[in-house]
């Protein structure tokens, strides 16, 4: 046989161990926002720093509020690949939220985090808004039922 392996043990060894070497085994993440949220809120002093340290610090906010423009909103989203139980899907890993809000002045005067256990615990309201807008006209929706009773008698 041309190729011995007793004879090339040694190489092969190395070539396997340059392989491994140069794998990550990191797992891969999909950020949105800013990364690392936290670790930024907290070099954040109330009463001390402004908006425009603000800015120096994390950028322009996500959204403002809007009933108040003085409430800055930022967020931070982590998602990971799931394991093998999971099937490869997408898996959230952090979700972070830090709420400013400022005074008059402009001078920070509260600070709230909120991550993902927090987020679990809020609760919504549970009233609908009635949009008059998208509703069916009247020959719309006797089109669209019109339209349902043909189609539903069909045999597949």
């Amino acid at each position: 046989m041309f190729f011995k392996f007793k004879y090339h043990n040694n190489k092969f060894l190395v070539y396997l161990f340059i392989i491994l070497v140069n794998c990550q085994f990191q797992e891969p993440t999909k950020n949105h926002g800013i990364l690392f949220l936290e670790n930024r809120s907290n070099q954040l002093k109330v009463e001390v720093n402004n908006k425009n340290d603000v800015v120096r610090l994390l950028g322009q906010p996500h959204t403002k509020s809007i009933s108040n423009v003085d409430d800055w909103i930022y967020i931070e989203r982590v998602m990971t690949k799931g394991s093998y139980h999971r099937l490869g899907q997408n898996v959230l890993k952090s979700s972070n939220v830090l709420v400013l809000t400022f005074d008059k002045y402009g001078v920070l005067k509260e600070k709230r985090f909120l991550n993902k256990n927090d987020i679990k615990k809020m609760t919504f309201s549970k009233k609908e808004t009635e949009n008059n807008l998208s509703k069916k006209s009247f020959v719309e929706s006797f089109l669209s039922s019109v339209k349902t009773k043909m189609y539903g008698n069909r045999k597949k």
